[in-house]
């Protein structure tokens, strides 16, 4: 927490870069956002126009990042790649760590 004289204290912003898999067809859907818990809410109750018809969906992966600007570099860098084998790659090579990175910042597990 950072605190400025004069002002109530300041939470950092995190940002995120998330991956979800589709249950029924195993498709991944790569992304990004400063509020990872109501993403997927969104993703989740249908209310993002690629994965309304899609799912249901299971988050697999995420990263934090401090700025905006290296969490949309490092979406852009997985969807370049693709390619399904580097995504299953990057996913088993966490092993679920993301959790625990994830949780530590106050988001979902």
């Amino acid at each position: 927490m950072v605190e400025v004289i004069g002002s109530s204290p300041i939470e950092p912003t995190m940002f995120f870069v998330y991956i979800l898999q589709s249950v029924r067809g195993g498709r991944f859907y790569i992304g990004h956002t400063e509020n990872l818990d109501q993403r997927l809410r969104e993703h989740f109750e249908g209310r993002s126009l690629y994965t309304k018809s899609r799912g249901p969906w299971e988050l697999v992966f995420a990263e934090t990042y401090l700025s905006r600007s290296e969490a949309m570099k490092r979406e852009r860098e997985i969807k370049r790649r693709k390619s399904k084998k580097h995504i299953e790659r990057l996913i088993a090579d966490d092993a679920g760590g993301w959790k625990t990175k994830v949780a530590r910042q106050g988001s979902v597990g």
